[in-house]
């Protein structure tokens, strides 16, 4: 008989029994093991859970407090666009009278198209711009690519009164009177380095084998270029093209410092009418501005998709 395994089992259930607390209860199937100091318990860790999972109340208040602040301004502007009356500070009721007149101010119309030409220009010529200048800081394997790769960085970064300011002197130094011309090349040196910036990184990013194995198969370095590289940057050159187009179109302080008399972009012929009295009217052409403005952007946010990219937004991070 195993006298002795029976004596070993009865006092290991005894000592067991001795360790475990009075009053303790345990589920089934589960081990009656002593606590293990410096671990918190099962209870407290589902508070802290809970504590974590909360919402963060506070910042979810200043999150809507700041665009309240940002887009109730916007608001009253676009809401007011709609009122049948003159009036900026009593809405009576909804009409379109003040579409009507804008779609019949000559002057407001003119501006409009000289903005669109200014628009279409710039966008075009910063296109073949920062396209070649992009290919090139990338292609590029001396220091002074790197460098000119920092330079082009700047005007991101210098606040547009100083180029505006600047653009106005260099034209004033070489005898050019400031006209409609004048305003293009200012727009057209401030946006070549958004689309530098956007297409350099989707350069980066594509394999140079593709493009060797055209020179290979018998292309030549430019037919490889317009047939592999370009096509493959398309999404990137659309998206950059549509967002140029909004900048453009909405600038005012590089419009203000390089335009001349007439006909003056919309931007400034509206800052230029405020001057003298707001007007309804101005509250419908800014409401039409808005939303192009939008329009436009989430056009350049979707086009990547289309060509079976993630989003717009990761071109401007390089993904």
């Amino acid at each position: 008989m195993n006298t002795g395994n029976t004596a070993s089992s009865t006092d290991a259930r005894n000592t067991a029994s001795a360790t475990d607390a009075p009053g303790t209860a345990h589920a089934p199937g589960t081990t009656n093991a002593p606590g293990i100091p410096g671990i918190p318990g099962a209870p407290r860790k589902r508070r802290r859970r809970r504590a974590a999972e909360r919402r963060p109340r506070f910042a979810i208040a200043v999150t809507a407090l700041f665009f309240a602040l940002l887009y109730l301004p916007v608001g009253v502007v676009v809401l007011f666009s709609f009122n049948s009356q003159k009036s900026l500070t009593v809405f009576e009721d909804v009409s379109l009278r003040w579409y009507t007149a804008f779609l019949h101010d000559d002057v407001i119309l003119d501006s409009l198209g000289m903005s669109l030409r200014v628009s279409l220009v710039a966008m075009a010529g910063s296109l073949v711009l920062g396209v070649a200048l992009a290919l090139g800081l990338v292609r590029s394997r001396s220091r002074l690519g790197s460098f000119a790769g920092l330079v082009m960085l700047v005007p991101l970064i210098t606040p547009e009164i100083v180029t505006g300011v600047a653009a106005m002197l260099l034209f004033k130094g070489l005898g050019i009177t400031l006209s409609t011309t004048t305003v293009m090349l200012a727009e057209i040196t401030f946006s070549i380095s958004y689309v530098t910036v956007i297409l350099r990184s989707r350069i980066a990013a594509l394999n140079p084998e593709v493009e060797e194995a055209a020179m290979d198969l018998g292309a030549t370095r430019r037919q490889a270029l317009r047939l592999v590289t370009l096509p493959a940057l398309l999404p990137s050159i659309l998206a950059s093209a549509v967002l140029i187009f909004a900048l453009v179109f909405d600038d005012f302080v590089l419009a203000y410092f390089t335009t001349g008399v007439d006909p003056q972009p919309l931007s400034v012929r509206i800052y230029s009418a405020i001057r003298f009295g707001v007007q309804p009217t101005i509250n419908a052409v800014g409401t039409l501005m808005l939303a192009g403005s939008v329009g436009l952007i989430v056009l350049a946010l979707a086009i990547p998709r289309l060509f079976g990219r993630r989003g717009g937004l990761d071109l401007l991070s390089g993904k």
